[in-house]
């Protein structure tokens, strides 16, 4: 049965308009809007009571150098411009310092890569049934490769290598 009632269409309840001897003063705000206008109210006023408060328990003795490079413009803190401190040649040594740290960090970067690459490439060598790992710089690889059986690896490992 109350599947029934519930398939019946109900009465939509409205709040009451506003009388017309107060039309002049615009619509009548509804509960739920004075609600939303209250606890908006009462957040304000609990954030104003709280700054009071700590700017009542502050310290008069509290000095931050801020306070002396700050200017007040139109009620606002703005700090002092340093855009000009620099000399042309402080500059360009920032400059080229900044190229500096830039190429080393391009320098590191290659080098992981190419231990990637390396890991990479023994990884997959690992895979074939006659792995044979051969020390990569020097005399000791030219004489690794003479007795490398896996050839197709060598090679694969050698052109890999020519790239770094």
């Amino acid at each position: 049965m109350s599947s029934l009632r519930n398939a019946i269409p109900r009465k939509a309840h409205k709040e009451r308009a506003q009388p017309h001897l107060r039309r002049k003063f615009g619509l009548l705000e509804k509960h739920k809007d004075y609600v939303i206008h209250a606890r908006a109210y009462h957040q304000k006023e609990q954030t104003l009571l709280k700054l009071k408060e700590k700017a009542a328990l502050r310290n008069p003795d509290e000095f931050y150098f801020k306070m002396i490079k700050t200017k007040i413009v139109g009620g606002v803190h703005k700090p002092e411009s340093q855009a000009n401190n620099y000399t042309n040649e402080e500059l360009m040594l920032m400059k080229t310092q900044d190229i500096g740290y830039i190429l080393q960090k391009l320098q590191t970067e290659k080098r992981k890569l190419k231990d990637l690459m390396v890991c990479c490439i023994l990884l997959t060598i690992s895979h074939h049934p006659n792995m044979f790992i051969m020390p990569t710089t020097g005399r000791r690889q030219e004489k690794y490769a003479k007795k490398f059986q896996n050839k197709g690896t060598h090679q694969l490992l050698k052109t890999c290598l020519k790239l770094f």
